[in-house]
């Protein structure tokens, strides 16, 4: 009979309004599945956890606790933005997760987090050949940006998606309300570093029953700013105002983005934030208009208020696969979502390998933005309504949303030399 092991679970990255749907599915299956799997503990600020031994015991929280997980947004064991090098360059990382995982009769090892994320779970799923300790190693996926490969969608996304497309649309009917003698553009800045995906969902403000004007400045269309200043102007012209979705990682064609502020982020990313203002007062110097801009910033990953119903339940199922994958003897692999209906929408589960997962991004397809490089077409908004269809509200409790924090009592430390990040 197997030996029964215990399973390291972890928050990586940028957190979004439904990545603890995702531990509550590994938490609800680990405890379903107590024949095989023992305790549950979470990493205190994601793989740092487990390289400093700081360890969650998640067998300590209630049932009723872990459940509440499914309907609170952000991470509930705290998250982090730390990529493991290769075994080469820093060995010493790898042996020690390995001292913390042999201490802690650790067997399985569910990572739950975006592309970089990938690329850790897929050096730790290597572990078990090259250190000789078995771990079986599951990445869940969850990214806002929407851009892991394979999967139709990430977790985390469709929440995103709903949030702009609302936003927008009621910014542009207060717009629209005060244009003839005050703002006739407004700017709303999103996230998306290189794929333009939450952008994309701006334009779904606008359809047959809502005639209004959206610029869109995506990602993998290079900016040009007098063709920008020339379709504003024609908009404002037609219909009063017009809004505009940018994404931080809108660029000129030599590829330097309209926001970087010429700083780093802990993977080397250039730190971005400030399209908006940029664009708005390019605006206001060619047009003379009077603007409003804003940044969604943390408020669209945050707001589980507004949480799409879709991306709950993937996220939710996403975590529950992650364990049934393991059991099942699978390692290195991350579950998928697979779309298989557009109409009615219909997905199941569906797996992929993490060698074919890791620092891959996935981009709009030009098929999804329309001619004018400045909005969607209609495939794309095909792909965009399921994903964000449906409400999911959490409980309220004295008109606020009444969301859980766990107790995360931490596991004792059986290891007498640290490690230091």
């Amino acid at each position: 009979m197997t030996k029964v092991k215990n399973a390291f679970y972890a928050q990586s990255g940028g957190v979004t309004s439904v990545i603890n749907a995702s531990a509550c599915g590994v938490i609800q299956s680990a405890r379903e599945n107590a024949a095989h799997i023992g305790k549950v503990y979470a990493g205190r600020n994601g793989i740092i956890g487990a390289l400093t031994e700081d360890l969650i015991d998640t067998s300590a929280e209630s049932d009723s606790a872990i459940a509440g997980l499914r309907h609170t947004p952000s991470g509930a064991f705290g998250s982090c933005r730390y990529k493991l090098k290769g075994l080469g360059e820093n060995r010493a990382e790898y042996e020690r997760l390995i001292e913390v995982f042999k201490a802690h009769d650790i067997g399985y090892f569910f990572y739950n987090g975006g592309g970089d994320s990938a690329d850790t779970c897929h050096k730790v799923s290597q572990i078990s050949q090259t250190l000789n300790y078995p771990i079986q190693a599951v990445h869940i996926p969850k990214t806002v940006d929407n851009d892991l490969p394979i999967t139709d969608n990430c977790p985390g996304f469709g929440s995103v998606a709903k949030y702009i497309a609302v936003s927008t649309r009621e910014a542009s009917f207060d717009v629209r309300s005060m244009a003839l003698t005050s703002t006739k553009v407004f700017v709303i800045e999103v996230m998306g570093r290189h794929a333009g995906w939450i952008a994309a969902a701006g334009g779904l403000a606008a359809d047959e029953n809502n005639d209004i004007p959206v610029v869109i400045l995506f990602p993998e269309v290079e900016f040009e700013q007098q063709k920008f200043i020339d379709k504003v102007q024609d908009h404002v012209e037609k219909s009063g105002f017009c809004s505009i979705v940018v994404s931080e990682g809108a660029h000129w064609p030599d590829g330097k983005f309209l926001a970087e502020q010429g700083t780093k982020d802990a993977f080397g990313h250039a730190q971005l934030g400030g399209a908006a203002p940029v664009v708005a007062n390019m605006i206001k110097d060619a047009l003379g208009y009077k603007f409003h801009w804003a940044v969604a910033d943390y408020l669209q990953r945050s707001a589980r208020h507004i949480a799409s119903r879709t991306d709950v339940e993937q996220a939710y199922a996403m975590g529950k696969a992650a364990v049934e994958f393991a059991l099942a003897g699978d390692n290195a692999i991350m579950p998928t979502i697979v779309r298989t209906s557009n109409k009615p929408y219909a997905w199941e589960v569906g797996k992929a390998s993490l060698a074919d997962v890791a620092n891959v991004e996935k981009f709009m397809p030009a098929e999804y933005i329309s001619e004018d490089g400045f909005g969607i077409t209609e495939s794309c908004r095909e792909y965009l309504l399921p994903l964000i269809a449906g409400e999911d509200y959490p409980p309220y409790k004295n008109g606020l949303p009444d969301y859980v924090v766990l107790k995360n009592v931490p596991v004792g430390k059986k290891l007498s030399e640290g490690f230091k990040i």
